[in-house]
């Protein structure tokens, strides 16, 4: 039984919580889909709200977490200026309330195109630490969850009639993409610099930390920030895949 709660990619337990995702988006749906705007919003902001309170809850359990600590030594350890809500799925967790509430379509889109692809590449390569234990444990619980939710509510932006993706949208995503980007790499060396934080990493924009794909990309270009940019390209044909299919479904219902 035991063993049936150690959660690492691809193993029983990742898919069990995949298929919980594809519940919630189904029901959350199905409960709101002919609701009105106002409550149908009203409900999207307040299931947003509580995976926020949830994350910061995750964090506070993350800084109490001894063995964290030891795994993440090389990298300095648990910092709380290492745990802002300063990577894309953070940043993602609080705007897409922002989005749907003010109705922004280069904020859905980038929400929309970004978040899903940010955040499951964070469940199919885990930080350290975060890969292998019990889904008991509070930082697989929270890591996990947190990132399962930002998948559900990026996707609820479409399910909830909030957007729908056109082609134009693509190059706007991108670009505030680069330019957030571009501003966490200043907030990573401002932090190095200071020596508030000497491992600061938000967007892995200065260290790979293992990640295989990053590696390969690091490989081919061994310079902070740059090597990075690549992942770009892969955001333009997935939005590119999805939206042609999303409006291709869209024009056979019509």
């Amino acid at each position: 039984m035991q063993s049936l709660l150690i959660l690492k990619p691809f193993n029983l337990a990742f898919f069990v919580l995949m298929v919980l995702g594809v519940f919630l988006i189904w029901l959350i749906t199905k409960i709101l889909k002919n609701a009105n705007d106002t409550p149908k919003k009203a409900t999207y902001v307040a299931i947003c709200i509580v995976t926020i309170v949830c994350y910061f809850l995750y964090k506070y359990a993350l800084s109490l977490d001894a063995d964290f600590n030891i795994i993440n030594a090389a990298y300095g350890g648990f910092n709380w200026w290492k745990e802002l809500p300063l990577h894309l799925c953070n940043i993602h967790l609080l705007l897409m309330p922002v989005a749907v509430l003010t109705n922004k379509r280069p904020l859905l889109s980038f929400c929309f195109f970004v978040a899903p692809l940010g955040a499951l590449m964070a469940l199919l390569m885990p930080g350290l630490g975060f890969s292998g234990y019990s889904i008991l444990l509070p930082r697989m619980l929270g890591y996990h969850l947190t990132h399962l939710m930002v998948i559900v509510e990026a996707i609820l932006i479409y399910t909830l009639d909030f957007y729908k993706p056109k082609y134009r949208d693509i190059p706007g995503s991108v670009l505030m993409l680069l330019a957030v980007s571009l501003v966490v790499f200043g907030i990573n060396l401002l932090l190095r610099f200071t020596g508030l934080c000497a491992s600061s990493n938000y967007f892995f924009l200065m260290d790979t930390e293992g990640n295989p794909v990053l590696e390969i990309l690091y490989g081919l270009i061994p310079y902070p920030f740059l090597y990075a940019l690549p992942c770009a390209l892969v955001v333009i044909v997935y939005a590119l895949i999805l939206t042609a299919i999303l409006q291709k479904t869209s024009s056979r219902k019509n």
